[in-house]
This record gives structure tokens, C-alpha cells and sequence, in this order.
């Protein structure tokens, strides 16, 4: 079987020499949680903290963060325990709430970051306010899963960790971004398979479950700080059901201030549309004096 690590793209490995790459340490672990950090602190806004999708990295948010840190905010994207260069704690997103939290305080003490979760990281985040009041000034969920009783749609993922060729392993993640992450499968360049390659192979949390419930949901009910809600119209794991996943938000009783529908996107929005997706996050944000949308 092939055990070799994809290389990331040259898109990847430019950006990260332009970052800032910060450890904090796993309490009780040799291992760490993994930074980079993009743009310099301001005494006006908080830091943007970007928490990525399963089977991810920082590199979920590749196609976002020059924009961003270009809008003048102090942009931090991380490896949440269990993907990428961070070191594991468990095997579910109940399992990296308190040392993600842990890790923000060692950064940021008791200020408050604008926090952006994208799917799984979407779940982190609105968990972690709740467990935690007052960690993020304002939360944006970005392909949220977890927000209804009734289950997502199925998504046909196929498994390639058996495979024994490189190729065969490429055409399985093609199969699966085309399936659950883009709408459009013409955007499946080289570049882009590279990059869920190098992510999916460093995913040591491989059996998560919660997503399949309404976690989210319970989580949001005890969420004060003002939210927003980002989607691709095309999102396989909802498509069909916004109506019904607009009317779960606002029965937690958050206090939702946008539920938004990017076009010509699927899961995977601010990878397939990051322009559009740049400036209705940046929209959002200024609503609470957090920063100028990008041009």
C-alpha cells in the first residue's frame, strides 16, 4: 500500500513562508497545537480566528486569507487537534474543544476573536462558545452540519486508504470533492487534488460521528454573542433543505443576524467562490464595527 505524503502545491507552500507558524503545547501530550498567522494586530479589531472543515488544515481557507489579512485584520488559521501538523486528543469534536480553548488562551487570554468555522470547524466553533462565553465576539458557521434532528444527505464518499497505486488513490478524491466538496468538479485541477491529498492523509480522526446529530443545535441555544450563516446554494450535504436549516437556526434562539446562500457553490464555498465568500463574510463582520469588506 502506498503510505507516501502528497506534496502540497506550490499555492501552499508560498503562502505558508508568508505565515507566522505559532505552537502551543497539548496539555499532557508531546505534541502541539499548530498556528500560522497572517497580517499584525490592531488595538481595534480582534484577531480572525479560521477553524477548517474534517479531513482538513489551514489550508481549507488557501484561497481566502491574503484577502482577509489584506482587509487589514490579523488573520489565524489553524490545525485543530487530530488534522494537519497538530498533534491528536481523541476522536470527535467533543474531544478538541477544551484544548483548542486552551490554546486561545495561551494566545489571546481573555480577548475575544471573531471566530469562523468551516463544517466540522463550524461545529468546533459553535461548541465552543457555548462551553465557553464570551471566546468569540462574533461566530460565523460556514457549511455547518449538526444543525437539524433529521441526519444530512447522504454523500457516496468512497474509501482509497486500501488502494495501492497513487492513481487509484487520486481517482477516489476526485470522486469524493466532486461529490461533497465542489459543485463544480471542473475546478478539480491538479493543484486542488494535491491539496486534499496532503490533508485526508494527515486526518487521524477518522471516526467521527457527531456530525450526524444535532450537537450544533444544542450548542447554539446557549450562544449569546451575535451569529452568522454562510452556505454554497449547491451544499450536498443540505441542498434541497435551506428552508428547513434556516428555520432550525433560528429555533435554537441564537441570535442570528444573517443566513446566507453564496451561487455557484458547493460545500467547499470559500474554496469554489472566494471572492463572493470574502465579501459577505467581511459584510458580516463589519456589522459588529469587525473590519472593511475586501474590493
Amino acid at each position: 500500500m502506498v503510505t507516501q505524503l502528497a506534496t502540497p502545491p506550490a499555492s501552499v507552500q508560498r503562502l505558508a513562508r508568508q505565515a507566522r507558524c505559532i505552537r502551543t503545547p497539548l496539555a499532557e501530550r508531546e505534541s502541539d497545537v499548530v498556528w500560522h498567522v497572517w497580517g499584525r494586530a490592531t488595538q481595534t479589531l480582534p484577531p480572525l480566528v479560521l477553524l477548517h472543515g474534517g479531513s482538513g488544515s489551514w489550508t481549507h481557507w488557501l484561497r481566502n486569507i491574503e484577502a482577509l489579512a489584506a482587509s487589514g485584520r490579523e488573520v489565524w488559521a489553524v490545525d485543530i487537534p487530530g488534522f494537519g501538523d497538530s498533534g491528536a486528543v481523541g476522536q470527535d469534536v467533543d474531544a478538541v474543544i477544551e484544548p483548542l480553548h486552551q490554546s486561545l488562551q495561551t494566545l489571546f487570554g481573555a480577548q475575544p476573536c471573531d471566530l469562523v468555522g468551516f463544517s466540522f470547524g463550524a461545529m468546533t466553533a459553535g461548541l465552543l462558545e457555548a462551553a465557553h462565553p464570551g471566546r468569540s465576539r462574533t461566530l460565523v458557521l460556514v457549511g455547518a452540519p449538526a444543525l437539524t434532528e433529521q441526519r444530512a444527505n447522504r454523500v457516496p464518499l468512497r474509501g482509497w486508504r486500501h488502494l495501492e497505486s497513487m492513481q487509484a488513490q487520486q481517482q477516489v478524491h476526485r470522486h469524493n470533492l466532486a461529490a461533497l466538496m465542489l459543485a463544480d468538479a471542473g475546478q478539480i485541477d491538479e493543484a486542488t487534488l494535491a491539496l486534499h491529498a496532503h490533508n485526508v492523509a494527515r486526518d487521524r480522526m477518522q471516526r467521527r460521528r457527531l456530525s450526524n446529530t444535532d450537537i450544533l443545535a444544542q450548542a447554539l441555544r446557549q450562544v449569546r454573542c451575535p451569529a452568522h450563516v454562510i452556505y454554497g446554494e449547491h451544499d450536498a450535504l443540505y441542498r434541497g433543505r435551506f428552508d428547513e436549516l434556516q428555520a432550525a437556526v433560528h429555533a435554537t434562539g441564537c441570535d442570528c443576524r444573517s443566513f446566507t446562500l453564496i451561487p455557484e457553490a458547493g460545500h467547499w464555498v470559500q474554496y469554489e467562490q472566494p471572492r463572493a465568500f470574502d465579501q459577505a463574510l467581511c459584510a458580516a463582520l463589519a456589522q459588529h464595527g469587525s473590519g472593511p469588506t475586501p474590493a
